[in-house]
């Protein structure tokens, strides 16, 4: 096996000094000339010298690197996220460790202590309730960090998420536009307050409410993913059925749409139904699945760019600072009830 090659080999090589060589890969080309420059270039390559990234990362105290943890990876929201945070990041040099919590405070505490000890320069979270003490300690130390689709009481840093009263807003007022009446609206779990379920209900309400339409608390139901059929059966089971259903999210839309087939609930025909987030068959689904989409890109683009400048910047602020995203509906024929057209 040969030797590992050093910056020694590669100053020899170039007849340059070991300082030169070492600025050459901190970037620091203004203190060589062009030919330099080239010659150390030429001998890195000749020699296929590899960097001690660690090494490079202690003395300039940056990894350019950041962490970013989901709450849950499952849903097509996280990943259509972090592919925008990806391409971002990398356009700016920076690589990105993904990290899947899976709801679970002990799990999201063990990742962010992972990430610390890797010295990553930076945290985008989607957060969970459990870890307020570490997220202050963090923003206490001006360690840069963005929480991203939730809101924490009690914890000041800027935000990005979606509008999601505005969400519900947009499904309860198209399916009343489409002549639909007893609309019920079917999330996951309401036990943690998670704010996008949480806003998306009251914004249901609020539209209900606005349009004269008394809330049936037993039309909102807030479910674990494993309980849904149960759920589903007691919604169904009820004296005045809904004929309609807001999908709080894309899990919870699978559980809707595998209940409705295995009973054989026509959507279109029995139950009007609605969706947000968007989805990638929902085109293609029979019938064709009406969405409110968020815009997943625009929102990791953001994110990544808040979190690129604090590191930049080496300042966090200590307000709170919330960007609200706009949602957007895709109107298709899951909502299209009988003798009222769609627009």
């Amino acid at each position: 096996m040969s030797r590992k090659m050093t910056i020694a080999d590669v100053a020899e090589k170039a007849e340059v000094s070991k300082s030169t060589v070492s600025q050459f890969l901190n970037e620091r080309f203004e203190y060589m000339g062009e030919e330099t420059r080239t010659r150390v270039q030429n001998a890195i390559s000749e020699l296929e010298y590899q960097p001690n990234v660690i090494a490079r990362s202690l003395k300039k105290k940056s990894t350019s690197t950041i962490g970013v943890i989901v709450a849950n990876i499952l849903h097509a929201y996280s990943t259509q996220v972090i592919r925008a945070i990806e391409n971002v990041c990398n356009e700016k040099g920076f690589s990105t460790i993904i990290c899947n919590a899976d709801d679970n405070p002990e799990k999201e505490q063990k990742y962010i202590e992972t990430l610390l000890a890797k010295q990553v320069d930076g945290l985008i979270v989607v957060p969970i309730s459990g870890n307020l003490e570490t997220y202050d300690k963090l923003l206490k130390q001006d360690y840069p960090i963005v929480f991203l689709d939730r809101l924490v009481d009690g914890i000041n840093t800027e935000t990005v998420l979606l509008d999601n009263e505005r969400a519900s807003e947009l499904a309860v007022n198209h399916l009343l536009e489409n002549g639909y009446k007893d609309i019920a609206i079917v999330t996951t779990s309401l036990i943690d307050n998670v704010t996008p379920r949480i806003e998306r209900i009251n914004g249901y309400k609020n539209t209900l409410e606005a349009n004269g339409i008394t809330v049936r608390p037993d039309f909102i139901r807030g479910m674990e993913l494993d309980s849904f059929s149960q759920g589903l059966d007691a919604l169904f089971s009820l004296d005045k059925k809904p004929d309609a259903i807001i999908s709080g999210n894309d899990l919870t839309l699978m559980e809707i749409l595998k209940y409705t087939f295995e009973n054989d609930i026509k959507i279109g025909r029995d139950i009007g139904l609605i969706t947000i987030d968007e989805v990638s068959f929902g085109p293609i689904h029979s019938p064709p699945l009406t969405t409110i989409a968020q815009p997943t890109f625009e929102m990791g683009t953001e994110v990544a760019t808040i979190l690129l400048k604090k590191i930049k910047d080496n300042k966090t602020k200590r307000n709170q600072v919330i960007h609200r995203h706009e949602p957007s509906i895709i109107i298709r024929n899951s909502t299209k009830k009988e003798g009222v057209a769609n627009e």
